[in-house]
Formats: structure tokens, C-alpha cells, sequence
């Protein structure tokens, strides 16, 4: 369904139009004047505008001008008398889309919208894609070669061509809306709109408003009629993050939303008919908010027809080498570090820490330590992650009596010097002088074990 304005200082022939594109299934507002055409370009969220050329007061060409200075993108279509041609073509150099010459048939006219609005798509979604590319942050593509995560990629290459709901669930920070945008990109649906609503982020009357728009007047401050999400979806995927957070009077709607393909904007009662396909994510446990009253449970089969499973950073350390090259190859195009690079007691740090926060928190981390860092080798120190690195469960050392253990005269390089040694020899012997197996129970590479074997002259058996 399109919005179309339609302009003409003659009432018949507004009227036939109007029911001839209502008919189509489309939503149509109409003007008797350039004046009024103007004011409704300002309130409402057109598709395309139909004007006559010839009217008293403005004509079409002063109305093509005035509409290109409200929204330069707008398609207009100029419909014309036979020996006004020339005004046609040179509406067409100002700007118009198109023009048509009375008289002229119904499928001409219609055909020429569907031309309009599908330019006006692709000008909408160029704009959308370079104004996201400006002020996305996070990494283009998947990184990951562990096993759990080529269960997500089959998973994804399995699902995307489909039309399946599909439901992603995973801690914050694991990368849902990535997988998200990587089932749309892989589906059918590749080159319509990918919009993405953060449930969380908007309080329940605003959010509404968000995903299925709202009719001018419909509340204190909506000045302009104003498509919602879901409007600005048809065709593509739309993206519900957070969905969990999403109150139950408004589940119903977006139930029906799943059921009938259609809804009313808000203060409307004309039912919007939108084609998409609807992809969510939460962090919480779905299933256990339907136990506690707090989520619909025919929403929530609806919305996990397929479900997506994202594994924690910690259960994923394999990868996290390869992240880290990805977030330091952008850190050092941003911050024009071209050789910077991360020292190996550094990356062993990372690999310790908890990354409560998963992936985004390691952007974080990279990203400030890049910063930081003096020179172009981030180094252990430059390190601040955003969580705790010891955990109550790791305060082993809390327990320790220094007095006993360690004399008083006793400096502290030779404690660090005779505590290596020792656990060393112990993860060798443990292992039976398998070096691999000694340097994964140390949490460290094999090539920095066989330095501290030289350095302590330890024999390799």
C-alpha cells in the first residue's frame, strides 16, 4: 500500500482517481490547490505525488518546485493536456518523475507509480545504507571459526531463504543484530529495507508510535502523519531487539501484526497491509517470562519458529585472537596507527579476562587500548576492559599467608623467579613433558614456554 497525494482544482476528477487507486489498495489524500498539496508534503509521509499542470493560483510546476525543496527525493508525476508536452518535458528537466497526457488509461497510471515508488525505495535505501555505513561501529561480516559459531552460520544459511520468524538469543554484547542483518542479506528479501527497533530504548506510548506510525493528532506533539517501522519494512525484514521488553498490551498488537499481515496506525482506523519478515532477539529467557506472566506465549511461538542460539564470548576464546585482528585493523585505520599491533602478554591477558560484556566490550577494550597505548604495540597495561577481571572465584590469592610463605628479605623478583620455576616444572611433570599440553594448562604458547625452559635451563625429557 502507497500513500499518494493527489492534486487537482476539479472535485470529479479528484474523486474518480481517488477511488481508482483506493480500489488498488493504496491511501490516498488529496489537494484542490498547490497550497493545500504543500501543507499535506509537510504533515504526511508520502509515497508520490500527482498533480494536474494547469491550476489556478500555483500550477504543477510551482507545486514540483516547492515539493522538491520539502523532500528533493519525492517522486512527482505531472499529468498534462495533449498540447502541453512541452511544459511535461520541461517539468521533467526540473524534476518531475514523470508526466502523463490526457487522456490517458488506468493502467498507465498505475504503472507509472509503481515506477515511481520503487525509484523512491531504492533513493530511500541508498540514503538509509550510506548514512548507516557513516555511523555504524561495529565490524562488517561474521569472525569466528568455533564450533558453536558454525552451527550459527549453517543455522543462518539454512533459514535466511525462507520466510520463518526467526528468534536470537544470546547475552548483550554476543552480536544478535549482526546475525540479524546476516539472514536478510542472505535471503530473497536482500534489497528491501533492513530496519532495526530497539524495544528497550522507548517507553510504551512512543514505541507503538515507533513501529506502526501514528495519524496526525493522534497525541499531543504528532504535528505530521508519520509511517512506523514496519511501514518503512514492507518488503525487507524488520529487526525487534529487546523484544522481551515490549508490554503486553501492545504484544497483542504486534501479534495480530504476525497473524494478518496488517494494522492501524495510531489515532487511525485504516487497517495498513505490510509484507515482512520479522527477525527478534533477547537477552532474557522468553520462556521463563511466558512462566511469569510477563510475555505472551502464542507471541512467543510465533516469534521462535526458528531460534538462533549465541554462544558467550568466554565459551568462544578460540575466536577471540581473530576478533582482536579485526578490531585492531579498524582501530588503526580510525586513529591512522597503520602498524599497530598487540605484544603476546597482552593477548594473553585478554584471553583471561571474563568479557561479561562479550564482544562489544572487547571492541571497547581494543579500541581504548589503541588509544592508550604510546606507541603502536598495545601492551597489558594499555588494557582496561570494561568488566572485572578478578572475580570473586578467582581470589585465590586472598587466602595466601604472605608471613609464612615468604621471608622478609626475600625481593620480590626472586619470589616471582622461584614461583615460575615451580609451576613450570609442575605443568611439565603433570603432562608428561608434552609441551602443548603444558603451555594450555599454564594459559600460555608454547613458543613463551620454551623461552621460560631455557631461562630456567629446564630439560626437555
Amino acid at each position: 500500500m502507497y500513500t499518494i497525494l493527489l492534486v487537482d482544482d476539479e472535485p470529479n476528477y479528484l474523486i474518480v482517481l481517488s477511488e481508482l487507486l483506493t480500489d488498488a489498495g493504496h491511501e490516498v489524500l488529496t489537494a484542490s490547490s498547490g497550497e493545500q498539496a504543500i501543507e499535506q508534503a509537510r504533515s504526511s509521509d508520502l509515497d508520490v505525488v500527482i498533480t494536474d499542470m494547469q491550476m489556478p493560483g500555483m500550477n504543477g510546476m510551482a507545486l514540483l518546485a516547492a515539493i522538491k525543496e520539502i523532500n528533493s527525493d519525492l517522486p512527482v508525476i505531472i499529468i498534462t493536456a495533449f498540447a502541453e508536452v512541452e511544459k511535461a518535458v520541461k517539468a521533467m528537466q526540473a524534476g518531475a518523475f514523470g508526466y502523463l497526457a490526457k487522456p490517458f488509461a488506468n493502467d498507465e497510471l498505475l504503472v507509472n507509480i509503481e515506477k515511481a515508488v520503487a525509484h523512491y525505495d531504492l533513493v530511500r535505501e541508498n540514503s538509509r545504507l550510506r548514512r548507516e555505513v557513516q555511523r555504524r561501529t561495529g565490524f562488517s561480516g561474521m569472525v569466528g571459526k568455533n564450533p558453536k559459531m558454525l552451527q550459527v552460520y549453517e543455522m543462518i544459511e539454512k533459514v535466511a531463504p525462507t520466510a520463518a520468524s526467526v528468534l536470537i538469543s544470546g547475552e548483550s554484547g554476543t552480536g544478535k543484530e549482526l546475525v540479524a542483518k546476516a539472514i536478510h542479506s542472505a535471503s530473497p528479501r536482500r534489497a528491501a529495507p533492513f530496519i532495526a527497533v530497539n524495544c528497550a530504548a522507548l517507553v510504551d506510548n512512543l514505541l507503538e508510535s515507533e513501529l506502526f506510525g501514528h495519524e496526525k493528532g493522534a497525541f499531543t506533539g504528532a504535528m505530521t502523519m508519520r509511517k512506523g517501522r514496519f511501514e518503512l519494512a514492507h518488503g525487507g525484514t524488520i529487526f525487534l531487539d529487546e523484544v522481551g521488553e515490549i508490554p503486553l498490551p501492545l504484544q497483542s498488537k504486534l501479534l495480530r501484526v504476525l497473524q494478518e499481515r496488517s494494522f492501524e496506525r495510531v489515532g487511525g482506523s485504516r487497517a495498513c497491509e505490510v509484507d515482512v519478515r520479522v527477525v527478534s532477539a533477547s537477552n532474557r529467557d522468553l520462556r521463563e517470562e511466558v512462566s511469569l506472566g510477563r510475555f505472551r506465549e502464542d507471541l512467543f511461538y510465533r516469534l521462535n519458529v526458528i531460534h538462533i542460539s549465541l554462544p558467550p564470548l568466554r565459551e568462544r576464546l578460540d575466536d577471540l585472537p581473530l576478533l582482536v585482528d579485526a578490531f585492531l585493523a579498524k582501530a588503526a585505520a580510525s586513529l591512522d596507527k597503520p602498524m599497530l599491533t598487540i605484544s603476546g602478554e597482552a593477548m594473553r591477558l585478554l584471553m583471561k579476562l571474563p568479557w561479561e560484556g562479550n564482544i562489544r566490550e572487547l571492541e571497547n577494550t581494543i579500541e581504548r587500548a589503541a588509544i592508550l597505548c604510546d606507541h603502536e604495540t598495545i601492551e597489558p597495561d594499555d588494557v582496561q576492559p570494561d568488566s572485572e577481571y578478578r572475580k570473586e572465584e578467582n581470589r585465590w590469592g586472598d587466602d595466601i599467608n604472605l608471613k609464612e610463605l615468604v621471608p622478609e628479605n626475600v625481593s620480590l623478583n626472586d619470589v616471582l623467579y622461584a614461583v615460575e620455576e615451580k609451576m613450570l616444572k609442575r605443568a611439565l611433570e603433570n603432562t608428561s613433558y608434552v609441551q602443548t599440553r603444558a603451555a594450555e594448562q599454564l594459559g600460555i604458547t608454547k613458543s613463551l614456554l620454551q623461552y621460560k625452559m631455557k631461562k630456567y635451563q629446564i630439560k626437555k625429557r
